[in-house]
């Protein structure tokens, strides 16, 4: 619903408001190149700490990862889901799976597990987005001002069913194995086996939220994969001349866009370019054309520039694009 008003707005302010183009291709003709190179340093290290998070969460299973398959399959990953959209997110668990000889389930349900974490910071940074733009008492527009109110709402949904999911890990996965298999004991004995081994194969895969060490240290890498983004986020803002954001306001920034990265198109993005849009125009007064030029900017950075090294390392292990359009669809059956 959110991204849905999101979008109806962007539609309605660009057929409202003609669009200056010349302004756009100026803005893009004035970026700083030296921070758009800095900006890769952070964005590229926010697949290398997903790597060293993903090998924590996989430790029940293999003690001892490999973190060069780790940040492939990262890396290959990542590229698949900018050029088929979230079915692309199979590849990455299918392929850490096959490089280190555990079970594809339970790489999926690593999988549910690191998105449970994800969601749960883009939870804390849009609350403390929200808590500073009414503390400061920031004009909103009223666009975003409907939307917020939405999304407030929505975002203590979320947090309970999140602290409800990963508290139900931590204390009932065992439980909920033995439940769902005495369930399955209807079925002929081959298929009993085979899912047997799947309910097993999941409940291995989030064993990691067992170990209070193991859940520290996946929060601490949570925490700093966004420290990574917002410094990105930060550097491409100082590259861009026209949007004046301060660091405190990239973070606000952020935490509005954060839930827009969930919506993603195969080849185009997706809810972050219209959350990034509505954020600037709405609430820092940035000028449409500079608000959208950038939003497109942010994405070909955040969301493209690692197709090309996706895509050379998918090749070095013999994959090509069609085998791992390939792999999803198997994986998603």
């Amino acid at each position: 619903m959110v991204a849905a008003l999101g979008i109806w707005w962007l539609q309605h302010r660009l057929a409202a408001q003609g669009f200056d183009w010349g302004l756009a291709a100026a803005s893009l003709g004035r970026l700083r190149w030296s921070w758009i190179l800095l900006s890769l340093v952070p964005l590229f290290g926010t697949y290398y700490g997903r790597a060293l998070r993903w090998a924590v969460m996989l430790r029940p299973l293999k003690p001892k990862p490999s973190y060069k398959n780790l940040l492939s399959a990262t890396l290959v990953g990542f590229s698949a889901i900018t050029l088929f959209g979230r079915p692309g997110e199979l590849i990455r668990p299918y392929l850490i799976a096959k490089k280190e000889q555990v079970s594809v389930s339970s790489q999926l349900a690593t999988l549910f597990l690191e998105r449970m974490f994800d969601l749960l910071m883009a939870v804390l940074l849009f609350s403390f987005a929200l808590a500073r733009v009414n503390a400061s008492g920031m004009a909103v527009g009223p666009k975003l001002t409907l939307i917020l109110s939405v999304g407030g709402k929505f975002i203590g949904v979320v947090g309970v069913v999140l602290l409800i999911v990963l508290l139900s890990l931590r204390h009932f996965a065992e439980p909920a194995r033995k439940r769902i298999t005495q369930a399955l004991t209807f079925l002929p004995e081959p298929q009993f086996r085979k899912a047997e081994t799947l309910v097993a194969a999941l409940v291995q895969g989030v064993e990691s939220t067992r170990s209070d060490a193991a859940l520290l240290l996946v929060f601490v890498y949570s925490v700093l994969e966004w420290v990574l983004i917002t410094a990105c986020y930060w550097c491409l803002a100082e590259a861009f001349q026209g949007i004046n954001l301060t660091l405190l306001d990239v973070i606000i920034f952020l935490g509005f866009i954060s839930f827009g990265a969930a919506i993603q198109l195969p080849g185009i993005g997706g809810g972050i370019q219209v959350a990034s849009v509505l954020v600037l125009t709405e609430l820092f007064r940035t000028r449409l054309e500079l608000a959208a030029t950038f939003s497109f900017f942010i994405w070909i950075m955040t969301f493209v520039a690692v197709v090309p090294v996706g895509l050379l390392l998918a090749l070095k292990d013999g994959l090509k694009w069609h085998s791992l359009r390939q792999i999803g669809r198997e994986v998603s059956m």
